[in-house]
Formats: C-alpha cells, structure tokens, sequence
C-alpha cells in the first residue's frame, strides 16, 4: 500500500510516498529557516503562507505524472492552526480529486512511527521516549496505534527549553540546533543549573531550570561578567539531557519490554543520542532512533503512522479540520 503524506505543522512543507508504512519510495521538504530566522522565530501567518506556495511543487517531486497512490495521510494536529488548515486543505482536494481514503495523523505519532521507517526490525511493545518543540512524553507503544503514557513534562517541553536557553544567551534562530554545536565546545561543568523534583516517578519538569538560565544571565551580566556562550550551554545541555535519559531508561526497563526508543525534534540532539544509546545499552535495552532527518517534521514518519492508522481503520472524512492543540493520546 503506497500512501502519499503531506506535513505542515509548523514551518516545514513536506510532503512523501511511504509503502506499507516502512519504505520510503520519494520525499521532498521545503524548508523556511532563513524565512523566519529574520524573526527570531516562526511567524505563523508567513509560515502558512508559504506552505500554499510549496504544497503543488512537492508533489511533482514526490509522485511524478502517472504514477498513482492507495490513500493520502495528512497531518491534522497538533501545530500551527493556519500552517495544519494549509495541509488539511490540500489533502482533502486530493484525495477528493483522486478518489482516495483520507488518513488523519497525528503529529506526535509520527515522530514516534519514524522508528519504523528507520528499523525494519522494530515491533511492538517498547518504550519511546518522545522529545520536542511542544512536548516531552514517555509512553509504552503497546501495540500499532495503541499507547500507555507512561510520564510527560509537568510544564515546558525540552526543546521549547532549549530554545528559551539560546536565545538568553543570543543565539540566532533556530536556537535548539545551534545551541548543541556550541555545547560541543563548551565544559558542562562550568555553570550549575537545578534538576527539578517531581511528583510522577517518569514525569518531568524544565520550567525550573529555564528561569535559571534566565536568572544567571540577568545576574552575570549585572555584575559585567562576561558569559563563555560554550561552557554554558555544554552546561545547560547537560542537565536536560541527563534528566531525560535517566527517566526514560528507568521507564523502559521497569515496563518489561527491553526495548527503547527516541524520538521528535531533540531527538536530533547528538548528545541526547549519544547518551541515551550509552545509558541504555548498559541498563540492557536495545536502543533504536531515527537518523537526524527523520528526528526534524518531515513527512515521511506521517505516512508511517497512516498505513497502521489505516490498519485499524482510522480515515477522516471531507470534513476533516485542524486541531491545533491535539492530545497525542486521546485522538
């Protein structure tokens, strides 16, 4: 079964031809960085925009002129209300078009479902932690399209604190990226920053140490102290990814399942990656992550998610609307 998938959630267009929901037989992205960078970040009327502007090009790239596809996924939330209406839209007319079934994905299984594009091998059950922009969760993947949330951040997600981190201390947009190849040249020891307490034994919170960041760059440069961009943030890097790491692999080998993996936009983090692998391997579990490509909003992992969402026999009808604050467990 070949799906074409189209993503726009945020500020990537991106659309792909996934078959069975584990080969990826053409993708294509366009990407508006240096759009929104003008901005320090993503501006959502100019990001849905321009969405308009790449959904009709994408597809000649993806499925060129006369070949044909089984279904069309799209992803329906959570995301930018205007940027998800642009993608919606455009699915809809096509699958209206062509007479096609119409597959509504969820963002965050997505990213969850590039695990299996990446890892023929992969099966149900494991345990995926899931890191991003918008959202930090641990759930056990029970089954295709069936899930148990297992912990999730209290507050901000980990990538919306990397970002906040970046730009305190003047790093250019997209800060999260930037900030972790500058962390690679930094001593994370330099600077202390707090590991939160929480309640749930998987839950976690990075409120906290965003305000420390804040605070300690307030407080260094009252006192005309000069701020080493490297040390701090190898220092700040460090506590967010030793706090995810350490509850995710807990999670994973007290569920049972043997098996962890990572997933979303942090996911691309290299020592996130580096460490999770490390910490896991030595706890036991067999570790598996997209490659960094798969890690950023593409469309590929959406047309994943779509073929077992189809499997289970989720289609949307012509009425199908963008839900930008979508629940990844209650959809």
């Amino acid at each position: 079964m070949r799906i074409l998938a189209v993503e726009s959630s945020c500020d990537e267009t991106a659309m792909a031809v996934v078959e069975d929901g584990r080969k990826v037989i053409s993708e294509a992205i366009s990407t508006q960085i240096d759009i929104h960078a003008l901005y320090g970040g993503v501006v959502p009327e100019i990001a849905s925009r321009n969405h308009v502007l790449a959904l009709d090009p994408l597809l000649d790239e993806v499925l060129p002129a006369g070949e044909s596809v089984d279904a069309v996924a799209v992803t329906y939330g959570p995301g930018l209300v205007g940027a998800l209406l642009t993608g919606v839209s455009w699915a809809k007319g096509f699958a209206y078009a062509k007479g096609l079934p119409l597959i509504p994905v969820n963002h965050i299984e997505g990213h969850v479902s590039a695990n299996y594009l990446a890892h023929p091998d992969l099966e149900p059950p494991f345990v995926c932690l899931v890191a991003s922009g918008g959202h930090s969760h641990i759930v056990r993947v029970d089954a295709y399209g069936k899930y148990t949330l297992l912990g999730q951040t209290t507050d901000d997600a980990a990538g919306e604190a990397f970002d906040k981190a970046a730009r305190v201390i003047g790093i250019p947009y997209p800060g999260g990226p930037l900030l972790d190849k500058l962390a690679d040249e930094g001593n994370d020891k330099a600077y202390h920053f707090p590991r939160a307490k929480v309640q749930g034994k998987y839950d976690y919170s990075f409120s906290g140490v965003k305000t420390a960041v804040i605070n300690e760059t307030h407080k260094l440069r009252q006192l005309g102290q000069e701020i080493c961009r490297e040390d701090f943030a190898a220092s700040f890097r460090r506590v967010v990814v030793d706090t995810l790491v350490e509850k995710a692999v807990a999670a994973a080998v007290d569920s049972g399942v043997g098996k962890l993996a990572l997933s979303g936009g942090v996911a691309a983090n290299s020592l996130l990656r580096s460490e999770i692998e490390r910490c896991g391997q030595k706890a036991g579990l067999k570790v598996y992550m997209p490659p960094k490509k798969l890690c950023t909003d593409n469309a590929a992992m959406i047309g994943s998610a779509a073929y077992y969402r189809y499997q289970n026999g989720v289609l949307a009808g012509l009425d199908l609307n963008a839900q930008p604050a979508l629940r990844f467990l209650t959809d």
